[in-house]
Parts: C-alpha cells; structure tokens; sequence
C-alpha cells in the first residue's frame, strides 16, 4: 500500500513536470558569465524553447549553434524583434545597455524579461513603462496584462524562498527596526550602486514598504577635489573601485533601518546578513539560505523573564535550505530566486499569449488544455513581483542616493 502512494506521488510529480510545455518561442540577449550561470540552467530545466541568442560578436553568434542545437545565433536585436513568433524576450547584456535595448524589445511589442538594472534612473523607468503601455494598445503586441505589455526586472532577491518567507511573517509580526550588511570585494567594472547595492535596496522596499532616506555616510569622506574622487569612485571609475556606504533609513509604520553596503571586503568571504527586530522576536537571515526566528521570552513587572528563568536559547528555522540533497528544491538557484523569477515570467507569457487563446478555442488535445492550465495555475500561484509599480519606490530610493552621493 505504502509503495503504490510513493509510486502514485513520484507519477504525478512527473506528469506535472512532463505536462508544462511551452507553446511560445523566446529569445535570449546576451551571453555573459551570470546568464550561464544562474539563468540558462533554469531555462534548460524549464526547457523554455529559444528560437534564439542575440550576441554582440558574429565569430560568437556563429558558434552558437552548436552549442545550443536547434536555437539560431545572431548578432542582430532587429532579427530577434522582427520575428512574430517570438514571444518573450531575455535581456542579460551589459548593464549600461539594458535600457537601449529594453526600449526597443518593448516597443516592438514583445514580452521583456531584463536583469539588473533594467535602467539607470527613474525617468528611464518611466520611459519604459511607457512604451509597454503604449506597445500593449498596438496590434503587434504579443502578450500583455492588464493593458500593459509584460515587464520583468531581474530583482531576483524578491523571489526567494526565505525573503518570501520573512515578508508573510512580517506581515503578522511588524517589525520596529532592521540592519542590514552587504559586503562584497571591489568592483571596479561597474556601477556598484546599481549594479550590485541596488539588490539590498530593493529587498528592504520589499519587505517594509517604500523608503526615506534619513541619512548616508561614507567613511572617510572628505570634501573639495578628494569629495569628486569619492563620487567617481561610486560610478565605478576608480582605480580599486571600492566604495562604503552606512545608510539609515526610515519606512511606513516607522520601520527604521541601518544599512552597511560595501564593496571594501572580500569577493570569497562576500555576505549578506539581515536582522530583523519584531515584539514577538528576532528574525536572521543568512544569505538567501537560512531564514530562523529567536522569539523573545516576554518579561514580568519589567523584568526580562530570561534573567528570572534561564534556560537555552530557542530558534526556529522557518528556511534553511539543504546542502546535502542534490534537488531542484535546494539548487542555490532555487533558493536565491532565479528560478521562480523565470518560471514567473514564462507562465504569464505562456498564459496571456495569442497562442493561449489557439488552443482553447481550437479542437486541442486534452494534454494541450491541461498544459495550458497549469501554466495559468502557475501565473496565479507565482505571479511577476518586479513589474514597474513593484520597483518604482526602489528607484526613488535610488534617485535620492544620488542626490545625497
């Protein structure tokens, strides 16, 4: 009886698995160390057919094809966008070109997926939602919701198990204050503001709501011509390409936050620590793979009850993602958000697109149905939480950083 369940459940898991095929076509732009990394091996695993990859180089784009059998290589975006079966498009470039490239994915009508950051500046953003508001009303447009065309930023921290885990706790137990450290190496490539600080910034908006800049220091900030040197340094442009900020700020329901964004440390010992203070108990997050709560004794006429009482220290691990199990469940892809990101966007693609519509108003099979099915159960269950209204607090966040830097 036992074995038949067990075999019934393992069935089942694998019909599911079998039973999401896509029914659009998608293209990639972009083929850089992240994108192999972390973003292909979830596609593969979804097996999310891409028609194809979009490089800046003809001698890589030639190569491309056998590498990836049966996806084109091109380095021409006009292609990619020209193409009517093209449904989706994924955009992980050079950050300094996400917005060129956004603005004409999004004008052409297509669904856009598109890392960090989509843009450099609130007004980009603005401009973005524009032209997928406009490309929705157009004809050409292949999928959109609720009158504006699919957008998703690859704010990938949202998607994790234990930030989602935190946010539904937090919601019953509100938080008073949080501190925050970030620490990574130098990086001297880029803009460490948008590129890597940008992620804590739009965890924080997240989980407590949009947010008040009250303060920014950096350490060993001078003023006069070394001041210039300090802000270059932020856009990336110095020569160690380090850079400290202490941030307090102040959110609704007057959560206040302490906030250590660094690139002054180690890129093999980089960290990311969360610390969140509730009546009920503390909240720690490690990382994106341990989620645990310490709840507080409570106290007697004032008196802590652990003084009066001691005894051992109590922690309830709400996540804690297994190491030892080789599963999808407890992949750092899983547990650091990339794969619900993409399974998020390619449901809603798969379940607002004209080729939803084929096949139910066509005689499909039952399998065809069902797949669609699970895809609008999965839309439902695992809806895109980077669209233009979710980030917009953490680019004014942004902007008056900047006007602070």
């Amino acid at each position: 009886m036992i074995q038949q369940a067990i075999a019934r459940f393992k069935r089942i898991r694998t019909e599911r698995y079998l039973t999401e095929t896509c029914a659009c076509k998608y293209a990639f732009v972009g083929m850089g160390q992240h994108s192999l990394s972390n973003l292909y091996p979830v596609l593969d695993y979804l097996k999310v057919p891409l028609k194809y990859i979009c490089v800046t180089a003809e001698e890589k784009a030639a190569l491309i094809s056998a590498k990836f059998p049966g996806v084109q290589g091109v380095s021409s975006l006009e292609t990619v966008l020209s193409d009517p079966e093209v449904a989706g498009v994924f955009v992980a470039a050079a950050p300094a070109a996400h917005f060129g490239i956004a603005s004409k994915v999004l004008a052409a009508g297509k669904a856009l997926f598109i890392e960090k950051p989509p843009c450099s500046s609130l007004e980009e953003l603005e401009t973005l939602a524009a032209l997928a508001s406009g490309a929705a009303d157009s004809e050409d447009a292949a999928d959109s919701v609720g009158g504006t065309a699919l957008f998703e930023a690859g704010l990938q921290k949202r998607y994790a198990p234990a930030v989602k885990a935190l946010g539904a706790r937090l919601r019953r137990h509100r938080a008073s204050h949080y501190d925050l450290h970030y620490r990574t190496g130098a990086y001297p490539e880029g803009n460490a503001l948008l590129d890597l600080f940008i992620h804590p910034l739009d965890m924080v908006t997240a989980l407590f709501g949009g947010a008040k800049l009250v303060s920014c220091t950096r350490p060993g900030e001078t003023t006069g011509a070394n001041a210039a040197g300090q802000k270059e340094k932020l856009q990336g442009s110095a020569a160690d390409g380090s850079e400290t900020l202490l941030l307090t700020l102040r959110h609704p329901h007057g959560v206040v936050g302490t906030l250590e964004l660094s690139t002054a440390y180690s890129w093999k010992s980089a960290c990311e620590s969360l610390s969140v203070c509730t009546s009920r108990g503390e909240y720690r997050l490690e990382g994106m793979d341990s989620l645990s709560f310490r709840p507080f004794q409570g106290k007697v006429l004032g008196i802590p009850l652990e003084k009066l009482r001691p005894r051992g220290e109590v922690v309830e691990y709400i996540y804690k993602r297994n190491g030892f199990n080789p599963v999808i469940a407890d992949n750092q892809v899983v547990s650091a958000g990339y794969f619900d990101e993409i399974r998020a966007f390619v449901s809603a693609v798969e379940a607002s697109s004209p080729y939803a519509d084929a096949v139910t108003s066509s005689p499909a099979p039952s399998a065809g149905r069902r797949n669609l099915a699970a895809f609008r159960a999965n839309a439902k269950a695992h809806p895109i939480l980077t669209g233009f209204d979710d980030i917009r607090p953490t680019y004014r966040l942004l902007e008056d950083l900047r006007k602070r830097l």
